[in-house]
C-alpha cells in the first residue's frame, strides 16, 4: 500500500497495556495474557506494514517491570525465546526488519542470543522496521545519550537537539507521528520521551490482546483527522539520522 502521509502516520509507537487483565477476566494466569499479547504484534506489524507504516515501536517491557514478581519475569523472558522461535522466519519472509533497544545489561545470554539472532536474520528487510523496547525507559535513553556525548568528547556548545538525537536508542527512526496506549490508562509512562516531543496522542480502552485491525484503522482515522502543528521549531530528528 502507498502510504499518503497525511492520512498514514510513517512510525507508530505503542504502549502494549492490559495483557494481565485479559488473562484476569478469562480467569487465566497473567503469562496467558502476555502470550496472546504477542500474537496481537504480530498481528498488528503486518496490519502496519499492509497500510504503509515505514516503523513500528513498541513497548514490550519498562525498566520499571523488573519490580513485578520474579515468576511473571521469567515467563516473560522466556517468552521471548518462544517468540523468536515461533514468528522470526514468518516476520522475516514478510519483510520486517527487528530492531531491539533498551539496556540488555539485566537479561540472560540466552535471550541476548535470541536478540542478536532476530536481529541479523532480519538486517536486509526493509519494508518496516519493528523496534522491540526491553528494558527500556525515556529517562534512561536521554541520560545514556548524554553519556555517549561525554565519552565521545563532545563539548558542551556542540551539544544540540539534533545531536543528542543521534545518540538515543531510536537514532536510526524518525520521530514518532502516532503515539497508542490500550488498556484504558491515559499516561506516558516514561515511554520514548524524547521522541514523542510532537507525536499525536491516541489513547483507547481495548486491552491489547483484543487490538485487532479494526482497531488500528480507528487509530489511524483519528490520526489523519487531526491538523499537526509542530510550534515555531521542530527537532531535526524528524528525518532518520542512520540507516533505517
Amino acid at each position: 500500500m502507498q502510504r499518503d502521509p497525511k492520512l498514514v502516520p510513517r512510525h507508530v509507537a505503542i504502549v502494549m497495556d492490559g495483557n494481565g487483565r485479559w488473562a484476569k477476566k478469562r480467569f487465566m494466569p497473567r503469562f496467558f495474557g502476555h502470550k496472546q499479547g504477542v500474537d496481537a504484534l504480530v498481528r498488528c506489524v503486518q496490519a502496519c506494514s499492509d497500510r504503509g507504516v515505514e516503523y513500528l515501536t513498541v513497548f514490550a517491557f519498562s525498566s520499571e517491570n523488573w519490580k513485578r514478581p520474579e515468576e511473571e519475569i521469567s515467563g516473560l523472558l522466556g517468552l521471548v525465546l518462544v517468540a523468536v522461535s515461533k514468528y522470526l522466519r514468518k516476520l522475516a519472509e514478510k519483510g520486517v526488519r527487528i530492531r531491539i533497544v533498551g539496556d540488555r545489561s539485566a537479561v540472560n545470554d540466552k535471550v541476548r542470543a535470541a536478540w542478536d539472532e532476530a536481529e541479523r536474520t532480519t538486517a536486509h528487510n526493509t519494508r518496516i522496521t519493528l523496534s522491540v523496547a526491553f528494558n527500556y525507559g525515556g529517562r534512561w535513553d536521554v541520560v545514556q545519550a548524554c553519556r555517549r556525548a561525554v565519552r565521545e568528547g563532545v563539548a558542551a556548545e556542540h551539544i544540540d537537539e539534533a545531536m543528542l538525537s543521534s545518540l538515543t536508542a531510536l537514532s536510526y527512526a524518525p520521530d514518532p507521528d502516532l503515539f497508542i496506549r490500550t488498556g484504558g490508562e491515559v499516561r506516558i509512562s516514561n515511554f520514548l520521551l524524547w521522541q514523542i516531543a510532537y507525536a499525536e496522542l491516541y489513547f483507547t480502552d481495548c486491552l491489547w490482546p483484543d487490538f485487532d485491525e479494526a482497531q488500528l484503522d480507528a487509530a489511524l482515522a483519528a490520526f489523519a483527522g487531526r491538523e499537526r502543528r509542530f510550534g515555531d521549531v521542530r527537532a531535526a530528528a524528524a528525518q532518520p539520522v542512520g540507516g533505517g
